[in-house]
């Protein structure tokens, strides 16, 4: 496996001061009537020209002369190099690859429609270059392979598998955790560092859609209903003994199941209650 080694090129100003050196003195040998010498240097001249490279900040130049890999260039600057080069200009800049949605099955198997956003970036310029051939659309194909295996290998949330450790909805940073190391394993043959790599959209697949959410709002309601129950039970019985405290009145079994039923259906309902209004007696 070839591995990244990096290459001190020469100043390319004072290999132009020698150009431009050689430029003139053919230039003054063709008006004193020299033919074959100021031919020669400038053709020596346009030879060494070919040399220049210019390399902007955030960018290499991977090097290979005759078919061996001689080194990258990172400097900035404007550098020479041997005209014999072969060069291939590549960036070093940081990278956003926005995913389509993908639909998958989850660890339980239900449809989902998943994508992420991945923040990459070129880190060792050699493996891009010779290990795989278009280190672009490997990172395109690695990065929808490693997001339909961690939706493979985690439920879509805990409804159906309660003991899950991590869950697509609600393991969120967990979840871009497992994936960003997954990413940085994949692309470590090319030379890529995944910088962050988070999920960007997740839901469930439109054919059930529908049924999931009656589900979740389901399980909303019951979870709403034990605790108005809960509450209720708690205040039917603070008001029982306060009125046993106070001795305001005295109940019998009979009564206190009474009272206690009425005050449950009073708390527990949906509606508002249209109260009643005993005028006889507390018995009729």
């Amino acid at each position: 496996m070839i591995k990244e080694s990096t290459l001190k090129p020469i100043s390319g100003f004072s290999i132009l001061a020698i150009t431009l050196s050689l430029i003139a003195l053919s230039s003054y040998l063709f008006v004193i009537n020299w033919q074959f010498l100021p031919i020669t240097l400038i053709l020596v001249s346009l030879f060494i020209i070919k040399g220049f490279i210019i390399i902007n900040p955030n960018e290499a130049i991977v090097l290979v002369l005759f078919g061996n890999y001689s080194g990258t260039i990172k400097d900035s600057g404007f550098h020479w190099i041997n005209p014999f080069y072969l060069r291939t200009l590549i960036s070093l800049k940081a990278r956003n690859l926005n995913g389509q949605s993908l639909k998958v099955n989850d660890k339980i198997g239900n449809p989902v429609e998943i994508a992420a956003v991945i923040v990459w970036q070129v880190e060792d310029t050699a493996k891009a270059i010779f290990e795989v051939d278009d280190y672009n659309k490997y990172v395109n194909i690695q990065s929808e392979a490693a997001v339909r295996h961690l939706a493979g290998i985690c439920p879509y949330d805990n409804f159906e598998e309660e003991n899950a450790d991590i869950t697509l909805r609600g393991g969120a940073e967990k979840v871009n955790i497992l994936l960003e190391n997954e990413l940085n394993e994949r692309l470590a043959p090319a030379g890529i560092k995944v910088i962050e790599a988070r999920i960007s959209h997740l839901a469930y697949a439109q054919e059930i859609a529908g049924a999931m959410l009656r589900r979740q709002q389901a399980t909303a309601v019951v979870a709403a209903r034990r605790l108005i129950v809960e509450g209720a039970v708690g205040m039917v019985e603070m008001a029982l003994a306060k009125l046993s405290e106070r001795e305001i009145v005295h109940l019998d079994e009979e009564r206190k199941a009474a009272m206690v039923s009425n005050l449950l259906v009073v708390l527990c309902g949906d509606k508002e209650v249209n109260p009643v209004v005993n005028t006889g007696t507390l018995h009729h």
